[in-house]
C-alpha cells in the first residue's frame, strides 16, 4: 500500500493519472505531448517513463503492447481498495 502513496506524492504522476482519466490508453509519444500542453510540464521522455513504471509498480496504470507501440491504461482499483479500507464520512450539513 506504501507503493500508492509514494506513486501520489508526485505531482507529474498525478497529472499523468488524470491524463489517463481524461482519455485511457494512450502512447508515452501522447502523454508527453498531453503534459507539455496542458500542463506546463516538460519533462523527458525518459523521466516519463520512470513516472509511468512507478504508477504500474503501485498498481495504478498498465500496459498493453500493440506492435511497437505500448498503450498505458488507468488502473483505479487500488484506491478504490483503500478508501474501502478508510471510507471518508460524511460531514452533517
Amino acid at each position: 500500500m506504501s507503493d500508492i502513496f509514494t506513486a501520489l506524492a508526485d505531482s507529474t504522476r498525478r497529472a499523468l493519472l488524470d491524463e489517463l482519466a481524461d482519455r485511457d490508453g494512450q502512447t508515452l509519444f501522447e502523454l508527453c505531448g498531453r503534459l507539455v500542453t496542458k500542463h506546463g510540464i516538460s519533462s523527458s521522455r525518459q523521466a516519463i517513463t520512470q513516472h509511468l513504471g512507478v504508477l504500474e509498480a503501485a498498481g495504478l496504470v498498465r500496459t498493453r503492447r500493440v506492435g511497437r507501440y505500448k498503450f498505458h491504461y488507468r488502473d483505479f482499483t487500488p484506491l478504490r481498495e483503500l478508501t474501502a479500507r478508510w471510507p471518508i464520512p460524511q460531514e452533517d450539513t
